[in-house]
C-alpha cells in the first residue's frame, strides 16, 4: 500500500486498511523460503546504497528543520546521516540477511503416552507495529528484522525524521519487491498525526504486537493506552555492585565504562553500589568524578569524596541518561540485592567480584532481563550479544526479555502427529 495517500481523518479506518493489507502480505511471507527472504534483504540493502544521494538530501531537510526547531545536539546527532552511517545501515540489513532464520525451528519434541508425536515449532508473530522517534536507522533495522522472521511490519516514525524515513522506506521497498516480497509487508504510516498512533494502539485483533522505541514519554503512552500487546522497557535504571572481593582496577574500569562510554543509552549505569568492605571505593568514585561524572550519594558515599553531592530519595529511581550517577555504600551482598530489588527497573544489573559464590548468587537472585558478572552494563545490546540488529530491549516477564531480535519476533505452535488415535 502506498505511503503517498491522501490525509485521513478516520484513523481507525486507515489503520484497519493498512493492517489488513499487512496481514495478507504476512501470510505470503510465512510461506516464503528462507533464502528468498535473505535475497530480498540483500536487494533492499543494494537499493538503499543506490538511493544514497536521495536519502541524504531528504535527511538534510530533517536536520535543517530540527535545528530550526531547537532539537538538542544529542537528538540532532541521532538524526543526522552521512555516507558512512548510511552504509552502516545497509551493512546491518545484510547482517540480518545472513542470520539463521528461526521460522520452522523445532523447539522441543516428545511422544505422549497416547503415542501422539508432539512438536513445538517457531512461527512468526504476524503483523508488528513499530512506533519510534528520531533515529532513521530504526526504519531499516525494524523492517529487516521483521521480514527475516516472517513478520509484516507497520512503521510509524517520528516527525523529526519524516523525510529520512520515507526515503529509506521507499528504497527498501523497491529492493524487496524486486525479489517478490509483497509491497505491504513493510508499510510506513502515511501521516504524522498523533491520532493515528492512538488508532494503532486500539487495533486489537489487527496488529499482533506493538514495539515502542523512544523516550520515556512515548513508551509510557504506549503502555498506558495500548489494547494490543506491547514489548518494551520504560526505564533503564541499571546498577553496578562492587563486591568486597572485586579487583580494584577492574572495578574502576568497569564503573567508568558503564557510566561514561555513552551516557544516553538504556544500558548506561545509573546507580553504583559499593560494598562497605571494598578497600578501593574512593579510587572508583574519584575516577568517575575525574571523568566529569556528577555523583549523588548517601552519607557514607559522600564521606569518600567531598565532590559527591547529597542524593535525594528520587535519585535512586532516576534514569539520568547523562553524566550523572547515584552512589550508595551497602553492607554486603544481601544489602545490595535488597537495594536492586527495590530500585532496579529490571533492565541490566551487574556485579564485579572475584568471589564465585557471590557472583553466582547475584546471577540467580537478581530478577532483571540481563544480569552480568565482571562486565560493563554497556554490553546490553543485541549486536554485542551476537543477535544482529535489535528491535529493542524488553524488561517484562512474558514472551521475550533482554535484546529482542529474530527469535524474540517469533512465537510457536504445537504440531501433533497421530496414527489414528481417538480419546477414550
Amino acid at each position: 500500500m502506498s505511503t503517498q495517500m491522501q490525509p485521513h481523518t478516520d484513523y481507525d479506518a486507515l489503520i484497519s486498511d493498512l493492517a489488513r493489507a499487512g496481514r495478507s502480505a504476512q501470510r505470503q511471507l510465512a510461506q516464503m523460503p528462507s533464502e528468498t527472504k535473505a535475497e530480498a534483504l540483500r536487494a533492499a540493502a543494494a537499493a538503499l546504497r543506490s538511493a544514497s544521494a536521495k536519502v541524504l538530501a531528504e535527511n538534510e531537510k530533517d536536520v535543517t528543520a530540527g535545528e530550526a526547531n531547537g532539537l538538542s545536539g544529542a537528538m540532532l546527532d541521532r538524526l543526522k546521516l552521512d555516507e558512512g552511517r548510511l552504509d552502516a545501515i545497509a551493512q546491518a540489513i545484510e547482517a540480518v540477511a545472513s542470520l539463521p532464520d528461526p521460522v520452522g525451528d523445532v523447539i522441543s519434541s516428545s511422544t505422549a503416552p497416547s503415542g501422539l508425536e508432539l512438536s513445538r515449532v517457531r512461527i512468526p508473530i504476524g503483523l508488528i507495529g513499530i512506533i519510534y522517534e528520531s533515529r532513521p536507522n530504526v526504519t531499516a533495522d525494524a523492517a529487516s528484522l521483521c521480514l527475516r522472521s516472517g513478520n509484516a511490519v507497520l512503521l510509524r516514525g517520528g516527525s523529526e525524521a519524516v523525510h529520512s524515513n520515507r526515503a529509506i522506506h521507499a528504497a527498501m521497498v523497491q529492493g524487496l519487491t524486486s525479489v517478490g516480497v509483497p509491497e505491504a509487508a513493510v508499510q510506513l504510516m502515511p501521516t504524522q498525526d498523533r491520532a493515528a498512533v492512538g488508532a494503532m494502539l486500539r487495533a486489537q485483533g489487527l496488529i499482533d504486537m506493538i514495539v515502542p522505541r523512544g523516550g520515556k514519554g512515548l513508551v509510557e503512552r504506549v503502555q498506558n493506552d495500548a489494547r494490543v500487546p506491547v514489548l518494551a522497557h520504560l526505564d533503564g535504571i541499571c546498577h553496578t555492585y562492587i563486591h568486597s572481593s572485586a579487583d580494584p582496577e577492574m572495578a574502576r574500569e568497569i564503573a567508568v565504562n558503564a557510566k561514561m562510554r555513552r551516557t544516553g543509552i538504556c544500558g548506561s549505569m545509573e546507580t553504583l553500589l559499593l560494598d562497605s568492605e571494598f578497600p578501593a571505593s574512593a579510587e572508583v568514585v574519584s575516577a568517575l568524578l575525574d571523568k566529569g561524572c556528577e555523583l549523588r550519594g548517601d552519607a557514607r558515599a559522600q564521606a569518600l569524596d567531598p565532590r559527591i553531592k547529597r542524593a535525594s530519595d528520587n535519585d535512586w529511581d532516576t534514569e539520568y541518561l547523562d553524566a550523572i550517577a547515584s552512589v550508595a555504600v551497602v553492607d554486603g551482598l544481601d544489602a545490595a540485592l535488597e537495594h536492586i530489588a527495590l530500585h532496579s527497573s529490571g533492565h541490566t544489573d551487574a556485579i564485579v567480584a572475584t568471589d564465585e559464590k557471590a557472583a553466582e548468587r547475584f546471577l540467580a537472585e537478581v530478577d532483571s532481563a540481563i544480569v552480568m558478572v565482571n562486565a560493563s552494563s554497556q554490553f546490553a545490546d543485541g549486536g554485542e550479544f551476537g543477535l544482529g540488529a535489535e528491535i529493542g530491549i524488553a524488561t517484562g516477564r512474558l514472551h521475550a526479555r533482554g535484546p529482542v531480535a529474530l527469535e524474540g519476533l517469533t512465537t510457536y505452535k504445537w504440531q501433533v502427529r497421530g496414527t489414528g488415535q481417538t480419546r477414550p
